[in-house]
């Protein structure tokens, strides 16, 4: 079977995109994924998301991490495939699909920078060294100094395979403050095992954990990761952080095809 793809990348988070309308990729198929998204023996990817049709929007957002198996949210694969649904002609400026952790509304603006709204957060757990919470993804986050020097795979795999998240793990963040609403991060993510250039559940997460620390009482925060820049928004009510907005580049890089 010829497997048409498009290879998009959110901030050097990239990901193999299908058009899977008419089911007929092979979803069960966890080394094909895996295989797919090899670095070295297929097209490499951090992920592989699968567009498909859904009654009540206009599509269903599916996504696998690089070890082939089905994960939960990813911001940046989120505004990817709002990008690639523009391609398909599925959509034109705005848009609502469903996603593993519920509907998501977002928009296409210049550039080809995507507006995303993400989940509201409605429990942010703040411990003296790090901060957890879920923004359709687990995040761990904790701020560090040197973060350019900082043994990011090591650190993060440690505490993502600890006692602390037991099987299933977490993400990992690792911040430091730029300025009173900017803030430098990276991340290790759990299914690729490894640093990604770039985290969109994970920025969403640190630029709550910074407001909810009071690191920041801006509602609007920027972020620097390895692979470029992302926004994060939002607005406190009560204890929930709800309207988050995170918004950046869906970049398309190319068009293949490969046997599978």
């Amino acid at each position: 079977m010829l497997l048409q793809f498009y290879k998009y990348h959110g901030t050097g988070n990239d990901f193999v995109m299908v058009d899977n309308r008419l089911n007929n990729f092979p979803k069960n198929n966890t080394k094909l994924i895996e295989q797919l998204c090899h670095r070295r023996f297929g097209i490499g990817a951090d992920g592989l998301l699968l567009l498909e049709n859904d009654n009540l929007t206009d599509f269903r957002m599916v996504y696998y991490n690089s070890d082939g198996n089905e994960s939960s949210m990813c911001g940046n694969g989120g505004r990817c495939i709002v990008a690639f649904a523009k391609k398909l002609g599925i959509i034109s400026d705005e848009t609502t699909f469903v996603a593993t952790d519920g509907l998501h509304h977002a928009a296409l603006l210049e550039n080809d920078t995507v507006a995303l709204q993400m989940k509201d957060v409605d429990e942010v757990k703040i411990n003296p060294d790090y901060i957890f919470l879920n923004t359709g993804s687990p995040h761990h986050v904790t701020m560090v100094h040197d973060l350019q020097n900082y043994d990011v795979k090591e650190k993060g795999a440690k505490i993502r395979y600890s006692d602390l998240y037991g099987k299933a793990g977490s993400n990992v963040n690792f911040v430091s403050a730029k300025s009173a609403d900017h803030f430098v991060l990276r991340t290790y993510e759990r299914g690729v095992e490894d640093e990604t250039l770039s985290c969109g559940t994970g920025a969403t997460a640190t630029a709550i954990a910074m407001h909810a620390i009071g690191k920041t009482k801006s509602n609007q925060v920027d972020l620097d990761v390895q692979g470029g820049k992302l926004k994060v928004s939002f607005e406190k009510n009560g204890e929930t952080y709800q309207n988050v907005v995170l918004t950046g580049p869906a970049t398309f890089v190319f068009k293949g095809e490969v046997e599978i």
